[in-house]
């Protein structure tokens, strides 16, 4: 039979479709998804396990007039290709290439924006409230995860559309894995109801008023879209519980489907990962993770808590080591902060490892149940900076900003793995108020980080280069880049690294500044309420005679593209710097 994927350009071209044409674009839309993805790396698994599910969804729906809303967005890639992106589908989180999770600014198709997870059902939810009372009779379809209906925010919607007659579907889909496996009671509960051990009428989800049906198989096409089809014209809230795998089509992602989820670039035919050629080098994740299974290993009152990331947080080592004392505890950002804080005050030193982007999603606990008591949880924050291709949703340059307005809280830059060890090293006996501790997604260029342990000063402002005329004041490993910079200059700059950016110590920055004539400030992170607008209040209230320029991030949402393109949009990367610092210094560029 004839390729059936070069004839499908939008949803509407499925609709002549037979059901056998359907089942071979199915198999066409893994080995394009495939293909693709070998190359440029991204988000496997979780697409190729929604194949026949996406293509019933826009066989049977209507959309975009039916709106369908993908939670967290890392299995859209078919629903991109089945609506107009087939052709830039190469483009795929490349700098101005299509966006790796659904974007309303790309396509009409793209209901909502998505990238961190469960979001789906109150913005569809909301979107059905505001259609009915326009008098408009389309449906509204939520496509989330068990991992991702076990956080908060997605109980919050099925509660209240449960006392709605919002035209709503919500698609389950269950394959017992997000990033890592689920885990909770939840988890449990959906797989009795898999294996037939938990009656129809004990049904959790019809206790929220929802009609629910299924389990299903979400790879039989056919049923399927007889489901669908079924629902499309229901006035109240249903629930459709289908079955998949992760990595379907693809033997390796099956067999690892946490090393699959975003395997990086692969071979297509078997499925090997491709040798990585920074693998003599060590990813920040790792330098924390291994260096907090040390400490556990010898410190019995340490213990850790990530929201999901056990594996991309490098939580994972301690976890196999010492069960009881490291957990994750799913996608509960907030739970994990008010937990972190509970547990402290049982007398444990509690590290919380989240990525700089999650934990935003927390704020409200660092302020009300951590900071306002001044309860020491160390926090671990990962992905801090740009971190490339996962682009807007994903960026961590707000953290500084957002955690400069709290009191009582402490906030750590180390500029390298060794000064991260030993920061980890030093907090676990010497904190008594909450501390964040920043650092950046990839690997750190240190090969010999593994160095013995030292208590450190997180006050001292470490002076690295010394000139007479300027200064730069940097904080975290951006401090890399200022030197690479700087290697032109024979002394006409100083360069100082800022460990701690809360408190600062304004009696010595004064002390500084006053030596200079221009200070230049360097943070990976919003200029806005950075590192940077902290200097210049201490500047403005000495009232100091000194030229400041604020390097950082400008204030808007930088989009997905590699983190140096990215480095030298933001003018972070070495050669934008140094053309600033030979203008400040006039050397001739």
């Amino acid at each position: 039979m004839a390729a059936i994927l070069p004839t499908i350009q939008f949803p509407s071209d499925l609709k002549s479709k037979t059901m056998e044409e359907l089942e071979q674009l199915a198999g066409e839309i893994r080995r394009f998804i495939i293909d693709v993805v070998s190359v440029n790396g991204g988000h496997l698994g979780a697409s190729l396990g929604v194949v026949e599910l996406t293509i019933a969804l826009h066989y049977v729906f209507d959309t975009p007039i039916d709106k369908l809303v993908w939670d967290v967005g890392h299995q859209a890639y078919v629903h991109k290709i089945l609506t107009g992106r087939k052709e830039v589908f190469d483009s795929n989180r490349r700098k101005n290439g299509i966006s790796g999770f659904p974007k309303i600014s790309e396509s009409e198709y793209d209901a909502f924006g998505v990238g961190h997870s469960s979001t789906s059902v109150s913005a569809a939810l909301g979107m059905a409230i505001g259609d009915k009372l326009q008098g408009k009779n389309n449906q509204h379809i939520a496509v989330i995860g068990d991992a991702s209906i076990a956080s908060g925010m997605a109980f919050e919607a099925l509660n209240h559309a449960g006392v709605t007659n919002a035209r709503l579907i919500v698609v389950l889909n269950d394959n017992a894995i997000g990033i890592d496996p689920s885990v909770g009671a939840l988890k449990s509960y959906l797989m009795q109801v898999k294996q037939g051990k938990n009656p129809k009428e004990n049904n959790m989800i019809k206790s929220l008023n929802f009609d629910y049906s299924g389990p299903i198989d979400g790879h039989d096409l056919k049923m399927l879209i007889n489901e669908f089809q079924r629902l499309k014209n229901k006035n109240k809230p249903q629930f459709l519980h289908v079955v998949t795998t992760k990595g379907k089509g693809l033997k390796k992602a099956e067999e690892n489907q946490v090393l699959y989820h975003a395997p990086g670039k692969f071979d297509k035919i078997t499925g090997d990962l491709l040798q990585n050629n920074q693998q003599e080098f060590t990813k920040y994740q790792d330098v924390f993770g291994l260096t907090l299974l040390e400490l556990a290993q010898k410190n019995n009152k340490l213990f850790a808590i990530t929201p999901a990331m056990p594996t991309g947080s490098s939580l994972k080592y301690m976890m196999d080591a010492f069960p009881d004392r490291a957990i994750d505890v799913g996608i509960a950002e907030q739970h994990a902060v008010t937990l972190a804080a509970g547990i402290s005050l049982s007398g444990f030193t509690v590290f919380c490892t989240i990525y700089s982007t999650f934990l935003q999603r927390a704020y409200d606990q660092l302020i009300h149940d951590v900071a306002l008591q001044n309860i020491p949880v160390i926090f671990c924050i990962d992905r801090a900076g740009l971190v490339g291709e996962d682009g807007a949703t994903h960026q961590g340059i707000f953290d500084i900003a957002y955690l400069n307005a709290i009191p009582n809280l402490k906030i750590l830059a180390p500029k390298d793995a060794v000064e991260l060890r030993q920061t980890l090293y030093t907090l676990q006996d010497a904190n008594s108020q909450p501390v964040a501790v920043r650092y950046p997604r990839g690997y750190s260029s240190e090969k010999n980080w593994k160095v013995p342990f030292e208590t450190i000063d997180f006050s001292k402002i470490q002076k690295i280069k010394k000139g007479t005329e300027a200064a730069v004041f940097s904080t975290g490993t951006i401090i890399e880049n200022v030197l690479e910079a700087l290697n032109f200059d024979t002394g006409f700059f100083s360069v100082y690294h800022f460990l701690q950016i809360k408190p600062l110590n304004e009696k010595a920055i004064v002390d500084l500044i006053e030596r200079y004539q221009t200070i230049i400030t360097l943070e990976e992170g919003v200029i806005n309420g950075g590192f940077g607008s902290m200097i210049n209040q201490i500047v403005l209230k000495n009232k100091l005679k000194v030229t400041i320029i604020n390097l950082g991030v400008p204030d808007e949402f930088i989009e997905h593209a590699t983190v140096n393109e990215q480095f030298i949009y933001c003018g972070l990367d070495s050669l934008s710097m140094q053309n600033l610092f030979k203008k400040v210094s006039n050397v001739s560029i």
